[in-house]
């Protein structure tokens, strides 16, 4: 565990003394790193967005490392886990929880749902009726749900990591713009290199590396690096710049809905935790172009034409930008 390693002690937030969130990060990294093979840069965005406060959604086609790299997370950050497997059927008592009465009490009593872990995670989300999806935007946002009239709050850390299949799939069905917007980072895993191909499948054969993964962080941890990740420091002049690229998606022609203020504030936030991931106390201009894609680009509405991809409008929108000169 990454508590005994730093200072010996288990279950307590760790001291200042020697201790620095990129110990946390470099940790989660290497952890999920050993069983998904070949998608570093992923892998670290991932990381970064955790520790940003924000959630995680992974898409690609069926077979391609989505619920691996989900699961590898899941079991690294340590805390109570728990997984909910998208249908067409799935209500919203089926993840939120429901109340059900206690006749030694006289009352009803919430019976939580699987929302109720630290970690959860969402395989296929996108083949959930969008009634059920509906259903996680609260959990999302505000880290509660709210149960027969009755607000709950959810666990502290609270991080939701989301698969879906490509929307051509069938019985999928497309996410709705505010659930998106509530996705810190969404990210492709592609097509793996031949020679980390062999090695998945080699290291597989006699079972789910992930399954003999242990944690290396505890909530402790994690909440304490979290809290630090949002005081590195962010200059005036790269804060302007993070804001432009924003406010570039609008501009474009190409876009009828642009990156909104929430976009804004996690940009920011993942620039933070990618610095800190680089070993910085401070944000760089290039922190803010590697969080910029996975960032912005799911959370545009572009308008219907042929080759308007979304991820291209954010690069655009970059390179446009000027970038502050350090002082």
């Amino acid at each position: 565990m990454l508590d005994s390693t730093l200072d010996g002690t288990a279950g307590h937030a760790p001291p200042d003394g020697g201790w620095h969130p990129a110990s946390v990060a470099r940790a989660l990294v290497t952890s999920i790193g050993s069983v998904l093979r070949g998608h570093d840069d992923v892998v670290e965005l991932v990381v970064a967005a955790v520790l940003a406060g924000g959630h995680v959604l992974i898409e690609d086609v069926p077979g391609s490392g989505k619920t691996t790299l989900a699961r590898a997370l899941a079991r690294s950050l340590g805390g109570s886990f728990a997984r909910i497997q998208g249908t067409s059927d799935l209500l919203p008592a089926d993840v939120t929880g429901s109340a059900v009465w206690n006749p030694q009490r006289f009352a009803f009593d919430v019976v939580e749902g699987p929302l109720f872990a630290n970690v959860v995670l969402v395989d296929e989300l996108n083949r959930v009726s969008p009634r059920t999806q509906s259903g996680l935007l609260e959990a999302m946002d505000e880290s509660a749900v709210t149960v027969d009239g009755r607000r709950c709050p959810l666990p502290d850390p609270f991080t939701l990591v989301a698969t879906q299949n490509p929307q051509d799939q069938h019985g999928t069905y497309p996410l709705p713009e505010g659930q998106l917007d509530r996705f810190a980072v969404a990210l492709t895993l592609g097509p793996l290199a031949p020679g980390y191909e062999r090695i998945v499948v080699q290291e597989q054969l006699t079972g789910a590396t992930v399954d003999r993964l242990l944690p290396v962080v505890d909530t402790a941890h994690l909440i304490a690096a979290r809290d630090r990740v949002r005081t590195t420091h962010v200059a005036d002049e790269v804060l302007d710049y993070a804001l432009a690229i924003v406010q570039g998606t609008r501009a474009d022609v190409r876009v009828a809905i642009g990156g909104s203020t929430r976009a804004a504030l996690m940009l920011v936030r993942l620039s933070q935790s990618v610095a800190v991931l680089a070993g910085r106390d401070y944000v760089l201009p290039d922190d803010v172009k590697r969080a910029a894609v996975p960032c912005l680009a799911h959370r545009l509405v572009t308008t219907s034409g042929p080759g308007v991809r979304a991820a291209d409008i954010v690069r655009d929108a970059v390179s446009r930008t000027s970038v502050p000169v350090r002082r």
